[in-house]
């Protein structure tokens, strides 16, 4: 029901590659992609991912963190397969990987970091459950991640900046003003008031750009598709929101 980062047999089915499976099918967008997608086996593997505190295993005997929960909901939700049963204890579960700096951390009891803030909040706004977090928070954390010198953003407390978090925290915002908008509590200015995004963007175009093509994580290293990817996904988010 899942699929598997390359060939069967030789893989097994797992949350990432069904995650970006999924979304390229959908991407592609004919008749004969969607058809690939059986809705009835993928929903039996999500289940089968599942704990019984509504965490969800990446793969068979995997690892369980808040990624695999977001990814279950958001394939649930684009194959439109989710139930009670299959979101049963989710919401309550990442709630409970909110750390007391704010951020969600990969399990409960683990460091606040940006990519499982934004797992854990994604997974909510789809849940319609954000209000199981403390958002107020939440927004402080996200806010202090942005470096004032380097205007990019670093992924933990004391940590350095790198250009991935680009999307990973500025992707937090958007998601973060459907909910306070939704809330009557949207601040003056959006959430394009809380952080700058013309820093951001000369982090991304200064610091992390080449001359010869792709992004990279910050001066002195060498571009990769992951850093090109999540580079790219900031700027988009930080290109939409006017400058601050």
């Amino acid at each position: 029901g899942g699929f598997a980062g390359g060939p069967v047999p030789g893989q097994s089915a797992h949350l990432a590659p069904t995650y970006a499976a999924i979304n390229t099918l959908v991407t592609i967008g004919t008749p004969t992609a969607l058809g690939v997608l059986d809705r009835g086996a993928l929903k039996r593997f999500l289940l089968r991912m599942k704990t019984a505190d509504g965490a969800f295993h990446m793969h068979e005997d995997g690892e369980c963190d808040v990624r695999g929960a977001y990814i279950a909901m958001a394939v649930g939700t684009i194959a439109d397969v989710l139930d009670e049963e299959l979101i049963r204890g989710t919401a309550q579960w990442i709630a409970s990987c909110q750390t007391y700096e704010g951020g969600i951390g990969s399990t409960p009891g683990e460091e606040a970091h940006g990519g499982y803030t934004f797992c854990g909040l994604a997974a909510l706004v789809l849940l319609g459950q954000v209000e199981l977090l403390n958002l107020p928070r939440l927004t402080s954390w996200l806010v202090n991640r942005q470096m004032g010198v380097h205007g990019g953003f670093q992924g933990r407390t004391n940590k350095l900046v790198d250009g991935c978090y680009s999307f990973w925290q500025g992707g937090a915002f958007p998601l973060l003003q459907s909910v306070l908008q939704a809330r009557g509590e949207l601040p003056a200015g959006g959430v394009g008031s809380l952080f700058s995004t013309d820093a951001l963007l000369d982090y991304i175009f200064v610091c992390c750009q080449l001359k010869y093509g792709g992004l990279r994580d910050k001066p002195g290293r060498g571009r990769d598709y992951y850093h090109t990817c999540y580079c790219l996904s900031g700027l988009a988010v930080a290109s939409a929101e006017p400058p601050t």
